[in-house]
């Protein structure tokens, strides 16, 4: 899988709640660059889930589908 350039995660980052929207750049910007491949992959399956979705990994309400995925949640709760 071919990984989407900076520009458009910044662009798939802004989700309409500024909260969200902060989370999520803050984790693009400080925790993106230095991820590893698999980490970096989950985040983009995450930026393409639905905002309830994103808020319920985020609240504990949902489980992450996989282990990668879980991590990027965490990671995001620690960052904010």
């Amino acid at each position: 899988m071919t990984e989407p350039p900076l520009a458009m995660l910044r662009w798939r980052c802004r989700r309409g709640m500024r909260e969200l929207d902060l989370l999520l750049l803050r984790y693009l910007e400080r925790d993106y660059p230095g991820a590893a491949p698999a980490e970096r992959a989950a985040f983009v399956v995450l930026l393409s889930r639905q905002d309830p979705d994103i808020l319920g990994l985020l609240a504990g309400r949902l489980a992450a589908d996989d282990a990668a995925l879980a991590h990027v949640v965490a990671r995001l709760l620690v960052t904010g």
